[in-house]
């Protein structure tokens, strides 16, 4: 079978960075004493590599000891969690991609101007979690929700966005808010360039081939919505997360195959899953 990879695909900066903290506090501070409050990345291939390698990823902070070390994953953290680790005297290893960090900034300032801050993104992610927390009463909205009854009537509003998500996705929520009667908006482009980048080159590879294979977690939202565009792109598409989910179904009458990888997939599971694809 003749395979095309994704002119950009696999690893982003954020997440190289946040993978070299995790294993250089590991290795300065011992196995079983860093814990970050959840999954350093959402790819469960390097969750488990980071669990073999002595760090708890699975904490809480009200249990972390004293001599342990708080590790902030990539999606940041809000903060009231960094107030409480300081009251608690804990040490903090800080991965939150410096992206995500922009956006707690923005929230932020943008409270301080006096804007009610909406942020479009998935009210459940932790990033979208976190960076709520840098403002009070933020409104999180997607493309799904009743802005008539979700969107409170505030004159002035600040807009930002979850990081991952799709400059169209972006657009059209965006859209619809513009059709309300506000007296001004103040939009902040806070989308990750590498993700969109990704996407973009996903969505131009969907359109060339007969079949494509996005790799990544199953839990990433940058991941996912690759998957989505390049359905939406025309393209028989399959989110997996390894060769082991591959399943000849898949590939069965198809002569060209397409391959990319979300921002948080090793480049050793796309090799694995390339060579495989091309025995067929």
């Amino acid at each position: 079978m003749e395979v095309r990879l994704a002119t950009a695909r696999g690893f982003c900066f954020g997440v190289e960075a946040a993978i070299e903290q995790a294993e250089q506090a590991v290795r300065e501070h011992g196995a079983g004493h860093v814990v970050a409050l959840g999954p350093v990345i959402h790819n469960e291939q390097l969750v488990r590599k980071l669990q073999q390698a002595g760090l708890n990823q699975s904490g809480d902070l009200d249990s972390i000891e004293p001599d342990q070390v708080l590790l902030i994953r990539s999606h940041g953290a809000g903060p009231e969690t960094l107030e409480r680790a300081r009251a608690r005297g804990l040490r903090v290893v800080d991965a939150t991609c410096v992206l995500v960090k922009r956006a707690q900034t923005v929230v932020r300032q943008l409270h301080e101007e006096g804007y009610h801050v909406v942020m479009i993104g998935n009210a459940d992610h932790p990033e979208v979690r976190g960076v709520i927390g840098y403002a009070p009463g933020v409104t999180v909205i997607d493309h799904t929700t009743d802005l008539e009854t979700a969107l409170p009537y505030r004159e002035r509003l600040g807009i930002v966005a979850q990081t991952t998500h799709s400059p169209a996705y972006v657009a059209e929520v965006i859209a619809k808010i513009l059709q309300r009667p506000y007296r001004e908006l103040k939009i902040v482009n806070t989308l990750c360039l590498e993700v969109t980048r990704r996407q973009e080159a996903a969505m131009a590879l969907a359109r060339e081939v007969d079949v494509m294979f996005v790799l990544g977690g199953l839990h990433s939202a940058n991941t996912r919505e690759m998957a989505r565009l390049c359905t939406a792109a025309g393209c028989e598409t399959h989110h997996i997360e390894t060769w082991a989910q591959f399943e000849p179904r898949m590939a069965a009458g198809k002569k060209v195959a397409g391959v990319t990888a979300g921002a948080s997939t090793p480049e050793w599971v796309i090799d694995e899953f390339v060579r495989n694809l091309q025995a067929i």
